[in-house]
């Protein structure tokens, strides 16, 4: 049984990647958001561009590979809950490349479309080192 990369006390197939499958779908802002950084950890960009709201989404997605995430840890949350159409989840995601250590801290805007929670836009308090 692997771990999940969101940091919380499930394997994968029980956390997240019920999500990634589309056997459930994030009832907060902060699940979507655990659930999208397992997606990079894991390399699922269909998940991620799924999970992200039409008006803010890119065409495609990719991936640095030599960059591997290592560990999640929210920060704060405002908003979004099961009851709610908004939120914010501040985050820090610590990651590696080409073995060198470094930490993006982010603070996401979430929004619910058609009932389910999408990413709508971030802003990145820290840039990644390279």
């Amino acid at each position: 049984m692997s771990s999940c990369p969101c940091g919380l006390p499930a394997s994968y197939d029980e956390c997240c990647g019920r999500l990634h499958r589309g056997e459930a779908a994030a009832e907060t802002a902060e699940q979507l958001m655990r659930s999208r950084y397992s997606a990079f950890a894991v390399g699922d960009a269909g998940y991620l561009l799924r999970s992200w709201h039409p008006s803010t989404r890119p065409a495609e997605l990719g991936f640095e590979p030599h960059l591997r995430w290592k560990r999640l840890s929210i920060v704060a949350t405002s908003g979004g809950g099961p009851a709610d159409n908004e939120g914010t989840v501040e985050f820090r995601a610590r990651f590696s490349r080409r073995g060198k250590a470094g930490e993006m801290r982010e603070v996401s805007r979430f929004t619910r479309h058609d009932g389910a929670w999408v990413y709508l836009s971030g802003e990145v308090r820290s840039s990644p080192a390279r």
